[in-house]
């Protein structure tokens, strides 16, 4: 199939690339599903609807809200699959959204964890701080609470516990269940000592920072040195990329016989087995050495 224009001809365009464009345009167009029937809702309930924006906008608008960045795979499989003539890199565009936002949610869970872990420090050092000025340990334990979000969902419950007199060492520890919250099991010990025996919770709790400082140092100190390892995966990674980029430069057509013939779909099978198998052994290896 080819394209017209008022001067003849132009670029081929075939039902591949057709199929693809329409794949996007569809993806793109669902982003605003829904809007007709919410305000229709809204007229027969007798509510207010304001104007609305142009469509475009309003497009645009719930993209710019609603887009992952997962979803970026999928304009690029679209060129891929337009420049070569194919609906297999539009496939694999497809399948990557998944992986992609699962491996990156898997990330912000990480960050989250170590962002918890911080906070669990500070925190520590603040209620030692605020009983070293002479508050009373369920007063301190709330003051502190004020500023961090270490205590997490279980905030309410370990704040009602100190100021009522409950089981602060139970909610404690139930708070230290949540990724990253580790170190709240050992003010739950600090504290328990402390109600039992008499011990200082202060000097308690100033050690335990102390430990979970020092922990936590020589984890970033691990990060750190596993840092090159990652750079290196990564860029041995991108080295087929280049090679493909390199070769369209050089008029070879790679993608053309990748996808088009017999043997360079099997070459393209082999390294994607490949690609997979030296990335999940490198993230292997790196998650060890993490947890050592």
């Amino acid at each position: 199939m080819t394209g017209w224009s008022a001067s003849g001809p132009t670029v081929p365009f075939s039902p591949a690339s057709a199929a693809a464009v329409c794949a996007f345009a569809a993806a793109w167009l669902s982003v605003g599903r829904g809007q007709g029937p919410r305000r229709t809702r809204l007229l027969l309930a007798g509510g207010a609807v304001e104007p609305e924006e142009p469509l475009w906008g309003r497009q645009w608008e719930r993209l710019r809200r609603r887009a992952r960045p997962e979803w970026l795979c999928l304009p690029g499989a679209v060129v891929l699959a337009v420049l070569a003539d194919s609906l297999l890199p539009l496939a694999a565009g497809v399948l990557a959204v998944p992986l992609v936002g699962r491996w990156l949610r898997a990330r912000e869970r990480e960050r989250a964890k170590w962002r918890r872990g911080d906070e669990v420090v500070v925190w520590c050092g603040a209620v030692a701080g605020e009983l070293r000025a002479g508050r009373q340990p369920g007063q301190a334990l709330t003051l502190a609470a004020l500023d961090t979000e270490a205590l997490g969902a279980a905030e309410a419950q370990v704040l009602a516990a100190a100021r009522f007199g409950g089981d602060v060492p139970g909610a404690l520890r139930e708070a230290a269940r949540e990724p990253g919250a580790e170190g709240l099991a050992g003010v739950a010990a600090c504290w328990q000592v402390a109600v039992d025996g008499g011990a200082g919770l202060a000097a308690g709790l100033e050690r335990l920072e102390a430990a979970l400082r020092a922990d936590q140092e020589q984890r970033e100190e691990l990060r750190a040195q596993l840092t090159g390892p990652r750079t290196t995966a990564v860029l041995l990674a991108l080295l087929p990329v280049l090679g493909l980029l390199l070769g369209t430069a050089m008029g070879a057509s790679p993608l053309r016989v990748l996808l088009h013939t017999p043997a360079g779909l099997g070459c393209l099978a082999v390294a994607g087995v490949l690609e997979a198998a030296g990335l999940y052994w490198t993230a292997r290896i790196t998650r060890t050495g993490e947890k050592r």
